[in-house]
């Protein structure tokens, strides 16, 4: 029999709780299921609240099928917030919003990675934060990653900008710049002109371009999801991996002192402490005071 909890007076039905979905370390569905209601809640939700959500679904664990959703999941709940969003091939478009803790344990139950866009629901396409996505090319790894990261803190702060690392619960690592409202369009051009800057300053270690045959060694610095189309994966989520790994919040310290790639692997059984210990590191990106204005810079 399917288990029905109530959360926040609404009833879910909560499935396969005993289903192996990590085979690498034995983590169930009803692991998972408890780590986003009891570990990362609190740290979550805010990171989420008023975005257009995407899915990566794999229900039957990383090793089985995969698949990118962005239309409600047939049989959302009607108490689910759902939000119109702008997409060319489809005017009626609408993406789930998981604003509570029950839309969010509902999410949780379909198995998903969570992802979501640089601009909220009510300013589509109007950036309210930017990314770069560091991924290393192999035999480069996250050590190379943060060493990119470290020259863009730099290149950021001479602008008067702010940023925040995270992993990406993959293999690389994500830095997230606090903005004021600022269109998708302007903010990605921006992003570009730092790629380009870090491949000048860094020609051995940093690439602009995703071109396959020029990846080996050197650090991509993916701009293209400041594109109001693109989305990623949101502060916390767990990943669809070998193991449980999250796309966890680290500190520059944790950055400049990485030597091992081993040094930014973080899984849910871990992210408890951490929370306890610095509380969300990414707080900063909801704080109105630590935005700034994207500089006047050449078309």
């Amino acid at each position: 029999m399917t288990p029905i909890t109530e959360v926040e007076g609404r009833r879910l039905s909560l499935s396969n709780l005993d289903k192996v979905l990590y085979p690498a370390t034995g983590t169930t569905k009803g692991e998972v299921l408890h780590y986003y209601a009891a570990t990362v809640a609190g740290a979550i939700l805010p990171h989420l609240r008023d975005r257009p959500v995407s899915f990566l679904r794999y229900p039957d664990g990383p090793g089985g099928q995969l698949f990118f959703t962005k239309n409600p999941p047939a049989g959302t709940p009607d108490w689910v917030h759902t939000t119109p969003v702008p997409r060319s091939e489809d005017q009626a478009a609408r993406q789930v919003m998981v604003q509570d803790l029950a839309s969010l344990m509902w999410s949780a139950n379909l198995v998903v990675e969570f992802h979501t866009p640089q601009w909220r629901a009510d300013a589509p396409e109007t950036a309210d934060r930017m990314v770069f996505d560091l991924d290393p090319g192999s035999p480069a790894t996250v050590v190379q990653c943060c060493a990119v990261a470290l020259w863009l803190r730099e290149r950021l702060a001479a602008d008067g900008l702010f940023a925040y690392g995270k992993t990406s619960g993959s293999k690389g690592l994500h830095l997230l710049v606090p903005l004021e409202p600022t269109p998708s369009a302007e903010v990605s051009a921006y992003a570009k002109r730092l790629a380009v800057e870090a491949e000048s300053a860094l020609p051995e270690l940093a690439l602009h371009r995703m071109k396959r045959a020029l990846r080996p060694g050197k650090v991509f610095v993916d701009f293209s999801q400041n594109s109001a189309s693109k989305t990623t994966a949101t502060p916390y989520t767990l990943r669809a991996r070998t193991e449980p790994t999250v796309s966890a919040p680290v500190t520059w310290d944790e950055i400049e002192g990485c030597r091992n790639p081993e040094d930014l692997v973080f899984r849910a059984d871990g992210m408890a402490a951490r929370l306890e210990r610095y509380g969300d590191l990414l707080g900063p990106l909801l704080d109105p005071d630590r935005a700034r204005p994207l500089p006047a810079g050449p078309a």
